[in-house]
């Protein structure tokens, strides 16, 4: 809601720009989806690794 309030501002001190921006939101938004996709799986082998290490402590009953 805050960035749609924020972009509406933006449209009416400079509408160009505004549109510009509705333009290539989409443009960048494909643009940095193969960095998300890869934050999700370093994280989810960093969330392996981390459970790796606390099996141990979890198996003795540690907290």
């Amino acid at each position: 809601m805050v960035t749609f309030l924020l972009w509406l501002i933006l449209l009416v001190v400079c509408w160009p720009l505004a549109l510009l921006a509705l333009v290539l939101y989409p443009l960048i938004w494909l643009l940095l989806l193969p960095f998300r996709l890869l934050g999700c799986a370093v994280e989810g082998a960093f969330g392996l690794v981390k459970a790796l290490f606390l099996l141990p402590a979890r198996i003795l009953g540690g907290r």
